[in-house]
């Protein structure tokens, strides 16, 4: 935590902001916890709803997690696109509560699913031009590959659906700090002015993040790499990075044969140098695709996955990125 931001919760905690009533708050990912965290310091801590090392596209709630969503007076989570089964726990066991879902609110940075062949970004990053528009400038690649798409089902989104990868922009980051007070103050009046001064102070931290990100990654911008699915887009736009191709569009399908063999000729033109796996992922095809092409396999983990829940995870998880991104193929 930086010293403003200590300054800020002291302050308030010397003045007697802390009510005894404190909201019962859960959040369904890693990344968006940390992010009410940092809103509700001092005042109470949220719950996980999805604990660390499980996929959020599929998850059974342990008794203690259903009890949690009975309980709470406030969900934050980021929508169907993500967890589309925890659509039927919220509207029975978290029927009292006020459910926010963040991908789809207003001033929210969205981008829909994008082909994830991306082989004319290998040379450049010119795509990355009309990231907040819509991608409108990659509607020839979608349709393309339409057929393939459609034949081996890589995943279970339709082009045109949202990308619900949107917390790696940090610039949703702020604007989600900044919503989050709001809806803690109408719940809980009485804290009103310590949620929004935590949710500004940890704005600011995100500003001086968002600095420190842009000179970790400058070096590295003009540099391809490929993932193992395409989950990183709203990362890779904010900071103009040289996306070159994923092996699966999904989360949650292997990709086509078709897919591989598209990779792996792209991987064997020789100007790659990295490829990125997750630690949830099994990595065992990732390193088959890319066997005898030299490349170096690092990690990107777009949920935090390795690292300890709380208000320093959103921070930690983004410069951990950069950090990755920046030292593959460093001398």
């Amino acid at each position: 935590m930086t010293p403003f931001r200590s300054s800020v919760f002291v302050f308030l905690l010397c003045s007697g902001a802390v009510s005894a009533e404190v909201p019962q708050v859960v959040a369904d990912i890693a990344p968006v916890h940390a992010l009410a965290a940092q809103v509700m310091e001092g005042v109470g801590v949220p719950d996980l709803l999805i604990e660390q090392g499980a996929s959020p596209h599929n998850y059974a709630l342990r008794p203690s997690q259903a009890r949690a969503l009975q309980e709470a007076d406030l969900v934050f989570w980021v929508g169907d696109a993500l967890t589309p089964w925890l659509e039927k726990p919220l509207a029975t066991l978290g029927a009292q509560a006020h459910v926010v879902g963040l991908l789809e609110a207003p001033g929210t940075v969205q981008h829909e699913f994008r082909d994830a062949g991306h082989e004319d970004h290998a040379d450049g990053h010119e795509g990355h031009e009309d990231h907040d528009e819509g991608h409108e400038d990659h509607a020839d690649g979608h349709e393309e590959h339409a057929e393939d798409h459609a034949e081996h089902h890589e995943h279970d989104h339709a082009h045109g659906d949202l990308d619900p990868h949107a917390w790696l922009d940090p610039e949703n980051g702020k604007r989600w700090l900044g919503m989050m007070a709001e809806h803690l103050a109408e719940i809980d009046p009485q804290n009103a002015e310590h949620y929004r001064a935590n949710a500004a102070a940890a704005q600011a931290d995100l500003d001086v993040l968002n600095a420190e990100l842009a000179v970790t990654l400058e070096p590295v911008k003009s540099r391809p790499f490929v993932t193992f699915h395409d989950a990183f887009q709203y990362f890779d736009s904010r900071f103009e990075l040289n996306f070159a191709g994923a092996l699966s569009l999904g989360d949650a399908a292997d990709p086509s044969p078709a897919r591989v063999a598209e990779l792996r000729e792209l991987l064997l033109a020789g100007n790659i140098q990295c490829a990125y796996r997750e630690p949830q992922f099994n990595d065992r095809l990732l390193a088959a695709t890319s066997e005898g092409t030299g490349l170096q396999i690092g990690v990107l983990d777009p949920l935090g996955t390795e690292l300890v829940p709380g208000p320093d995870l959103y921070a930690d998880l983004l410069r951990g990125m950069a950090r990755s991104l920046a030292d593959c193929g460093a001398e």
